[in-house]
């Protein structure tokens, strides 16, 4: 017989404002809870099957894996029970005393008071069990891991004021007990029918049956009456083993909601069986919505690996490249073997197929929106696009053997677009291009305005050449995999001579030559003078408002990535740009006719362009001394 000591411990701080959160903010949809609390009991049941490979015994006289849900008028509770894998003593206290999950900070500065937004990261952030607190002033847990005697079973209790106690009692089953207390207003929770609808609502695809007592009408009595006897109440079989007729839209979001913890229906899914040297399931969902650390690479990816329906593995990251691990889902084998590791993950056959697989199976679901002619799937990808558009683009440098089909999913914003949205594609870019134009040109930028506004596109403005405005961090990197789609070289440009082919007659090129003999004298003086700053001085006809403009030679580092580099701590090499100057711009006349200042105007002419391009000046207050100089005299 166990002696009960039981022990008074504090939350982490992180569950202390959950918690409030939960009490006083969250959750709009209540009956949510009940959902949260059978997702947590079916992953104990899949958590005991992959360990009860290796220790059958576990499962004792008690081998059918079951949840049950019951309530209780009189003492208004509902009781949530699973004999699943169960907890000791001490998870127990690291699993519902504590978040034991990096990024914490991040997640609660993301919680914004948006009750749905809220739920949502909740359920992504794995705490849902906490979800009982909304309905619930008290809750109890009592549970015992498989493998351990009767004598360490736990009694966890806490009514959510910051403080829960854990003692140790005698439990003769495995498997954990979850009782909600409920609050004062909460009593249409104590209903069969209502419990049994949000049971088939949200879990009908619970690989595992969910049992309620029985109630049938007593005519003695003239009520329902609870029998001792137990109805399953979902269809209790793998979703993704189901024939596809059978298988409802709403079961599928349902089941994307399961896995993901989302709130959201999935923006698209698919349910593909492979046959042949290697056999598997997969069924893979996009979601609608970016998860608050989808930049964290370091985070595994959102696929369950299942071996013959039995659970092995959550995230499964070999089984989906970095570049897609937005994908939630599940992938069944009929190949590997039950005890497969991360290890012989990493050099199984089996695994490469069903990775290069489930890889093009996703991009063959954005392909049919992104390609659609139905406005409700292209508004798709356009949603599909501002969450993860930018995450796709890493596949352009990881992944050479779906190159090309990743070019052609890439969107960008462009001179021919009104807004910042990116909804241009290479191939779009490409059927409008001006008679002659032999390149995509584009023009790299810190934001958006930056790009938009860079003083390199003055020449293409005039002569209405389209030109894609980028922007986002990963472009400058992207762009070193990305040379040339359908044929057209991209062309940066801010980098090189400016190479408008036959975009330029005869006429303007002998014009140009003309110009720069002209000026041959004025640009030898200032090369002198900005000797320190910049590479070379050249007359450039790529500008037609500004006095000058930066650019970086043809096979160097462009001005934006040197800048990202240093910011990022990286040690950039130490490149000077080139200053082009605009020969019909007042200013170069100016600079011309003013032998004293000469040396003041030529230094101001390279540090405004410095500044057009979004650099940062070595000498601030000396360009601001130098200006008000000039101003005044």
């Amino acid at each position: 017989m166990t002696v009960a000591t039981k022990e008074t411990l504090g939350f982490q701080a992180e569950v202390k404002q959950l918690l409030q959160l939960m009490i006083h903010s969250l959750y709009s949809n209540k009956e949510i809870f009940l959902r949260e609390l059978i997702s947590n009991a079916s992953d104990a049941a899949d958590k005991l099957r992959f360990e009860g490979i290796a220790h059958p015994d576990w499962y004792g006289d008690d081998p059918e894996l079951k949840i049950k849900v019951e309530f209780d008028k009189a003492s208004k509770t509902v009781t949530i029970s699973d004999n699943g894998i169960g907890m000791s003593r001490e998870e127990v206290i690291n699993n519902l005393g504590t978040i034991a999950r990096s990024g914490t900070k991040e997640f609660f500065a993301k919680l914004s008071g948006d009750q749905q937004k809220d739920a949502a990261l909740i359920g992504q952030f794995g705490v849902g069990f906490y979800s009982g607190f909304i309905v619930a002033d008290r809750i109890t847990v009592e549970t015992r891991r498989a493998g351990l005697p009767p004598s360490d079973g736990v009694r966890w209790e806490s009514d959510g004021s910051g403080v829960f106690t854990i003692e140790t009692i005698d439990r003769p089953q495995r498997g954990t007990s979850i009782t909600l207390h409920l609050r004062e207003g909460e009593d249409d929770f104590l209903n069969s029918y209502k419990l049994k609808s949000i049971i088939r609502k949200y879990s009908d695809h619970i690989s595992l049956p969910i049992q309620m007592r029985k109630e049938e009408w007593d005519e003695d009595k003239k009520e329902q009456v609870i029998r001792d006897e137990f109805e399953g109440i979902n269809q209790s079989s793998a979703l993704w083993a189901r024939n596809k007729t059978e298988i409802t839209e709403d079961q599928y979001n349902e089941f994307y909601k399961h896995l993901s913890h989302d709130y959201e229906n999935p923006l698209c899914y698919s349910l593909n069986r492979v046959e042949g040297r290697s056999e598997f399931t997969q069924l893979l969902y996009v979601p609608a919505r970016a998860p608050f650390d989808l930049w964290d690479r370091n985070k595994r990816g959102g696929i369950k690996l299942y071996v013959k329906r039995i659970f092995i593995m959550d995230d499964a990251e070999k089984l989906m490249p970095m570049y897609l691990r937005f994908v939630t889902g599940v992938i069944d084998s009929a190949d590997l073997p039950l005890n497969v590791s991360r290890e012989i993950l990493q050099e199984s056959r089996d695994i490469k197929v069903i990775r290069e697989s489930s890889t093009k199976r996703v991009l063959s679901m954005l392909e049919e929106l992104a390609s659609s002619e139905d406005e409700g799937k292209k508004e798709k990808y356009r949603t599909f696009w501002t969450q993860f558009g930018q995450v796709l683009k890493e596949g352009v440098g990881e992944d050479q053997a779906n190159q090309e089909r990743i070019f052609k999913l890439l969107r960008f914003a462009s001179t021919h677009t009104d807004s910042s949205e990116q909804t241009v594609s290479l191939a779009e870019y490409v059927s409008r291009m001006k008679e002659g134009q032999d390149k995509i040109y584009y023009v790299t930028g810190e934001s958006f305005n930056a790009a938009k506004n860079s003083p390199h596109l003055e020449i293409f403005r005039k002569k209405g050449v389209e030109v894609l405005l980028l922007s986002d961090r990963v472009d400058e990197w992207m762009l070193s995999f990305i040379t040339e789609f359908d044929g057209k070289q991209l062309a940066s440009i801010a980098k090189g001579d400016l190479d408008l082919g036959s975009l330029s007659d005869e006429k303007e090129k002998k014009e140009h030559e003309e110009t720069e003999k002209q000026f041959k004298d004025l640009v030898d003086r200032m090369k002198k003078v900005l000797e320190n700053k910049a590479k070379d001085v050249r007359v450039t006809f790529r500008l037609t408002d500004s006095p000058a403009c930066l650019i970086a030679d043809e096979n160097e580092l462009s001005g934006n990535l040197l800048r990202m580099l240093k910011a990022a701590g990286q040690n950039a090499p130490d490149m000077k740009p080139i200053l082009e100057i605009n020969p019909e711009h007042p200013l170069l006349s100016k600079l011309k006719d003013d032998d004293q200042k000469f040396d003041e105007w030529t230094n101001l002419l390279f540090d405004q362009a410095l500044l057009a391009e979004g650099g940062q000046l070595n000498d601030p207050a000396g360009f601001v001394k130098r200006m008000n100089h000039l101003l005044l005299n």
